[in-house]
């Protein structure tokens, strides 16, 4: 068995994410296609049909002389080199082979994508790790927007000794930006209110939230552009200079998202704050512009209940001066 695809598909870490092991050797298609292929053992099969099912593509058995093959469409394009982030994404894809039908993850791949990224840039941002867990099994209770994926896992202990069969469930999301729009000039700074699932589903009467801008990064983004490309969908704010805050995990005991916080420069003059969101999103995003001393007013009383924006603030409070000092008179 094989499976015909394009060039950039023959690298080794793209076969082992589509087939699940190292085996499989490329070479080369037929004379003046951009194609090569990759070759299977007759029990990758399903996988290769699930996959073929996911991406929308083409299956179509080849004889190529007493030898059978399946070839597969055109999938990671025609670029030089297959990205980080396309191999995360069929890795994830085909941990799904036998957990989920090829139409559910089908549905969610714009979601996955986000994810795929995000796992990437994990790996590219982290120190070496010390201690690495295990996994035994992954399961997918949940799958929509987002998805809950439950592991059992071997935990090495921070002691030594045998490791700890563990397991543990996480809300998975892909990465997020935060952005606080500040007119050191005018010494204010622009927060948005809507409504959260949170807080409803705790039980919570005042569900509308003053936050800062935020949002998902797409795969392909950095967070600066996400923020940047947030702020004019929420707020209608073109944004100057970002100032990073932290990048952090809000909730590390139950979800997988890591939030990328900034203070950006923006002209902010009275009449800036105005009523936005996608609509195709569903979003209904109100903004408030508010001088500093009401700012903290607020976080101090209570009213501000975000966790991102109260970092901000801080953040904002203690280089305050340094920002004002900076801007153009």
């Amino acid at each position: 068995m094989g499976v015909l695809l394009t060039d950039t598909w023959a690298e080794a870490p793209l076969r082992q994410a589509l087939l699940g092991h190292e085996s499989g050797t490329a070479f080369a298609g037929h004379a003046g296609a951009q194609s090569a292929w990759i070759s299977a053992a007759p029990q990758d099969e399903p996988r290769l049909r699930f996959a073929a099912a996911v991406f929308g593509l083409a299956v179509n058995q080849v004889q190529t002389g007493t030898d059978r093959h399946w070839s597969i469409e055109v999938l990671a394009g025609t670029q030089s080199q297959v990205s980080d982030d396309t191999v995360q994404l069929v890795r994830d894809v085909m941990d799904l082979h036998g957990l989920r039908s090829a139409r559910e993850v089908a549905d969610r791949l714009g979601q996955m994508r986000v994810m795929a990224a995000s796992r990437v840039r994990a790996r590219r941002e982290a120190s070496p790790p010390q201690l690495q867990p295990s996994r035994r099994a992954l399961r997918q209770p949940y799958a929509a927007f987002f998805a809950v994926e439950e592991y059992d896992l071997d935990v090495p202990r921070l002691t030594g000794g045998a490791k700890l069969a563990v397991t543990r469930a996480a809300f998975v999301s892909g990465d997020a930006v935060t952005v606080l729009p500040y007119d050191p000039r005018r010494d204010r700074v622009l927060v948005i209110e809507q409504f959260r699932a949170g807080p409803y589903g705790r039980g919570d009467p005042d569900c509308y939230l003053f936050e800062a801008i935020a949002g998902r990064i797409d795969a392909g983004e950095t967070p600066e552009q996400a923020g940047r490309r947030e702020a004019v969908e929420e707020a209608g704010l073109t944004l100057g200079a970002f100032w990073p805050v932290a990048a952090y995990y809000p909730t590390p005991g139950a979800m997988t998202e890591y939030l990328y916080s900034y203070v950006a420069v923006c002209d902010l003059p009275d009449g800036s704050a105005g009523v936005f969101g996608l609509a195709e999103e569903s979003e209904d995003i109100r903004g408030h512009l508010l001088d500093f001393a009401a700012f903290m007013a607020m976080v101090s009383d209570g009213r501000i209940r975000n966790a991102p924006l109260i970092l901000t603030v801080l953040w904002l409070q203690r280089e305050r001066d340094r920002l004002r000092a900076a801007a153009p008179a």
